[in-house]
């Protein structure tokens, strides 16, 4: 870029925090008792979209499967009970938020996760104080890969979307940061991970060099 942007916002699931295999896992057993196994290949094209898209989904192959709220609270249970059990933070992402908070870059989320899901992931890695603004999935009309979620961060912010960067790590992800008129950086930290090549630039590890010069 010519010049540094006014913010960076983050996906937070795949980007931040190694979490995608602890959803998943959650998804297998909540779908377990309807006698559903999830495959590998759909499952990898509902990585980054949000969780109602993703019941959605399911609904339309697990017969009887219950309505999104209560089967969200047999699921964010499983799910937060890994969250709290195993969680972690990947070591590149920790330290480029907490070297761009120190350089005093303002610093933004963008989650598909419910608001419930997102605190307590930002809690669990000690993230929270980092961000100036959080939009979870359930609080704009569309999620990814509608640009609603960075738009929305952008006003929060008071910031025009082309002055600001997106870093994420999934298609829809990538699609909705561009439809924002964001920069967009992709990162892909797994050979057979999401397919981020859209993006402006692709990194394989993240750091605030890379992500202030992106």
């Amino acid at each position: 870029m010519s010049a540094a942007p006014a913010a960076v916002i983050f996906d937070c699931d795949g980007t931040l925090v190694d979490s995608e295999p602890l959803a998943r896992a959650a998804w297998e057993r909540s779908l377990a008792p309807y006698g559903y196994a999830l495959d590998d290949t759909e499952y990898r094209g509902l990585v980054g979209l949000p969780y109602l898209e993703v019941h959605g989904f399911f609904a339309d192959r697990v017969p009887g499967l219950e309505s999104p709220a209560p089967f969200w609270d047999r699921y964010s249970g499983t799910l937060f009970e890994l969250i709290d059990d195993d969680l972690e933070p990947f070591p590149d992402a920790l330290e480029t938020v907490w070297d761009l908070h120190e350089r005093g870059v303002v610093l933004a989320v963008a989650s598909s996760s419910p608001r419930a899901r997102l605190d307590r992931t930002l809690a669990r890695t000690g993230l929270t104080g980092a961000f100036a603004v959080s939009v979870a999935g359930d609080e704009v009309a569309q999620g990814k890969p509608a640009p609603d979620m960075f738009l929305a961060v952008a006003a929060h912010l008071g910031l025009a979307p082309e002055d600001c960067v997106a870093v994420e790590d999934s298609g829809p992800g990538v699609t909705a940061a561009l439809a924002a008129g964001m920069r967009t950086i992709g990162i892909a930290r797994f050979d057979d991970g999401p397919d981020v090549a859209a993006a402006d630039v692709v990194l394989d590890e993240l750091s605030a060099d890379a992500v202030l010069e992106g």
